[in-house]
């Protein structure tokens, strides 16, 4: 259904004309730079069973306005490259915002990767 899931890690997506997506339940890693320039994707849902994140995962998705993020606790921000910064939602829309469980709004605000992008995030019930 549009994505390589190799082993619970979602390693590519295809991207063509796509503008909302819900990752699998199936779904515990997404990769690194997995929907990287996904240039039409507006939305996406992040399943509560994903734990880790990878670096450029959803870089550079332009029209990235909403991310869902469901899992209570942060999913490990996975670094493509020793001593850099976690770049997973890098050049998304200038509006966008990253939904999160509400209980856990100031978890994720001061998790390592995710407390670089705490003006974006916002409690939802799901």
């Amino acid at each position: 259904n549009r994505c390589l899931i190799v082993n619970g890690e979602l390693v590519a997506f295809a991207r063509a004309g796509l503008t909302e997506y819900t990752i699998p339940d199936s779904v515990m890693k997404i990769g690194n730079s997995a929907f990287h320039a996904c240039t039409s994707l507006t939305n996406v849902t992040i399943p509560d069973s994903v734990t880790t994140i990878g670096d450029y995962a959803f870089a550079y998705c332009d029209s990235l306005t909403s991310v869902y993020c469901k899992p209570i606790t942060p999913p490990t921000a996975y670094l493509l490259y020793d001593n850099e910064e976690w770049i997973a939602f890098e050049g998304n829309a200038t509006n966008r915002k990253i939904y999160v469980p509400a209980e856990s709004v100031e978890t994720y605000k001061t998790a390592e990767g995710w407390k670089d992008y705490a003006s974006d995030i916002v409690g939802y019930n799901f």
